[in-house]
């Protein structure tokens, strides 16, 4: 599924045009993006909890090469599932 399709899905749910779904799909995630980048906590209550995490600088190697390299602190965006979205994952 990409945003098209869930633009589509929200338009037949809601009697609303596809532009107009896809407009609100877009605007959730810029939200969410936003958010995070604030280094907010966004939680959506029977879906789940997006959350920004600190990844520390830390040595690796070039595969092709072998040699010692340094890769640089970043932030990454994790998603921790509801139960419910768990559940119905399992069965």
């Amino acid at each position: 599924m990409n945003n098209s399709d869930l633009a589509d899905g929200v338009a037949s749910a809601h009697g609303i045009t596809k532009a107009d779904a896809r407009k609100i799909v877009d605007g959730v995630f810029a939200a969410i993006a936003d958010a995070a980048a604030k280094g907010e906590e966004v939680s959506l209550n029977g879906f789940g909890k997006f959350k920004v995490k600190d990844s520390p600088a830390r040595e690796g190697r070039n595969p092709s090469t072998g040699a010692t390299i340094q890769i640089a602190a970043s932030k990454k965006l994790g998603f921790t599932p509801a139960k419910a979205v768990k559940d119905k994952l399992n069965g």
